[in-house]
């Protein structure tokens, strides 16, 4: 999401006369877009406005002047006292208003001083966004912010406000505009994607499996994903979208947290872990290749350790192909805040070395169990080495490759030959292969 509104940010900017730079010694306007979901990327927030600082002054000393914006749930979270606490910042917009951003730049350079913005307009920003302007072969496309879910450990609520969805007509210009730029995959974006709710060309409320329909039937557009959602959400429409829409991959992102039933309730995350699994199975039994991704959280106030062998045995369970791993990170205003945090840094630090090494074991598991097989990659981008291309798999995983012939952007048939713990290697599948394969068969 953070990478979709840089871009729009960007986009917003450039009829000021604004251009992206990669040294901030040389930008006139440094905009930090952050997020706050955890204290560690709230903080770094700080260690790069510190830097800044220094950068700002020996600009200032050469007649320079460099503009610092803060935009995202930072903002939104802090508010002035960001200023207070970090003087170097002179622009506050939250993640809702960021289409406010040049004006705001207007504001302080006619009358100096700051500017800080963090409301939460009746009219969504999304009214505001420009068209995108590029396109690689894979493209963000946000359909969705906001969530009225309100986990107990979550700040998302807070920062990025109530629910609310893109009207259909909206989303289905702009991936086609996404696609005339050159992008074979768009990945749908939401604080809580399936529970997209936007209104169709007829006034009616569509949701996400009825969206990927329409999104299917956009020519060009060979692969469709979306990210990130709540179990809670996944509606008989999404399990035939993955059933039916041969374009939409079959790898769902969908977070856990934790295998316990007890902690699942202090989290206030709805489900249980029967419920979870019965979701994982309803998807699998739509389509027989599907493969899962997850998040989960360790050392939660009140968390034993036969809740988090719980959350061991679930990784078995479903056999997750990736996933994210985290410590408890209180945010300030959120009712597992407020908890007293029974279990110490020592053991938080352990389950997550635990469980980030048990999570590995299983993607490594899973990736070795390709090597082999037959899979369509798109390239987007180059490898770390000479000649080398990178791509994805239907499942995300990265795929390195040497193909000569092949350019950014192209989809080949990749026969896979290796397979690593985070990433496969493969070479081209080509015609004759195909052909003594339909021969062997």
């Amino acid at each position: 999401m953070n990478v979709y509104d840089a871009a729009r940010m960007t986009d917003m900017l450039a009829p000021l006369g604004y251009a992206p730079t990669g040294d901030a010694a040389e930008a006139d306007l440094v905009v930090l877009n952050t997020c706050h979901i955890r204290e560690k990327a709230a903080e770094k927030v700080f260690s790069d406005l510190g830097r800044l600082r220094l950068i700002k002054d020996e600009r200032s000393k050469n007649g320079k002047r460099t503009v610092v914006a803060v935009a995202g749930c930072v903002a939104q979270a802090q508010g002035e006292k960001l200023i207070e606490r970090a003087p170097v910042v002179d622009v506050v917009v939250g993640p809702q208003v960021y289409h406010r951003l040049p004006e705001m730049l207007a504001r302080i350079e006619r009358q100096a001083g700051r500017a800080i913005d963090t409301s939460f307009p009746e009219i969504p920003k999304f009214d505001y966004l420009p068209a995108p302007t590029t396109a690689g072969p894979s493209a963000f496309l946000s359909i969705q912010e906001g969530c009225d879910k309100f986990c107990a450990y979550c700040v998302v609520p807070y920062t990025r406000g109530a629910e609310y969805s893109r009207p259909v007509a909206d989303i289905v210009s702009e991936a086609r505009g996404l696609v005339d730029q050159g992008a074979r995959e768009i990945t749908l974006l939401g604080q809580n994607v399936n529970a997209y709710h936007g209104e169709d060309e007829g006034g009616r409320a569509s949701s996400l499996g009825r969206l990927l329909e329409r999104l299917a039937a956009i020519d060009g557009l060979e692969r469709l994903r979306y990210t990130t959602s709540h179990p809670r959400d996944v509606d008989d429409s999404l399990v035939e979208a993955h059933r039916d829409i041969p374009a939409l991959m079959p790898l769902v992102h969908l977070p856990v947290q934790s295998g316990s039933d007890r902690m699942l309730s202090a989290m206030n995350r709805g489900h249980t872990r029967a419920e979870y699994l019965a979701t994982i199975d309803r998807l699998r039994s739509a389509r027989d290749d599907m493969a899962f991704a997850s998040d989960f959280i360790v050392g939660h106030p009140g968390e034993t350790e036969e809740d988090f062998q719980d959350t061991l045995s679930l990784v078995d369970a479903v056999g997750f192909v990736h996933s994210y791993a985290f410590k408890f990170s209180p945010r300030p205003g959120t009712p597992a805040a407020a908890l007293p945090d029974s279990v110490t840094a020592e053991e938080k630090s352990d389950r997550l070395s635990r469980l980030l090494k048990h999570l590995a074991a299983v993607q490594s598991e899973q990736n070795h169990r390709m090597i082999g097989r037959v899979v369509p990659v798109l390239l987007d981008r180059p490898g770390r080495q000479d000649g080398q291309l990178l791509g994805r798999s239907p499942w995300m995983q990265p795929v390195h490759l040497r193909a000569p012939d092949a350019r950014m952007g192209d989809m080949i048939t990749v026969r896979i030959t290796a397979a690593g713990p985070l990433s496969l290697s493969g070479t081209p599948f080509t015609a004759p292969d195909i052909e003594a394969l339909r021969h062997s068969a």
